[in-house]
């Protein structure tokens, strides 16, 4: 049962060449996403770091 559905599941991958570029056009999408978010955390990190810093000063004061 298990061998009839993945063998039926890759002969669909096979035969949706289109389906197959749109997965790769998602997959570049979502690396690119990922890339932009990385490196946005790198450069705000030390910024909301602080911040969240000046909340925790702040509040042990008051």
């Amino acid at each position: 049962m298990i061998t009839a559905y993945l063998s039926n599941l890759l002969a669909q991958f096979r035969n949706d060449d289109e389906e197959g570029q749109t997965l790769v056009e998602y997959g570049l999408l979502l690396a690119l996403i990922a890339i932009i978010v990385i490196v946005a955390l790198i450069f705000l990190g030390p910024i909301i770091s602080q911040l969240f810093s000046n909340v925790a000063q702040n509040l042990q004061r008051g």
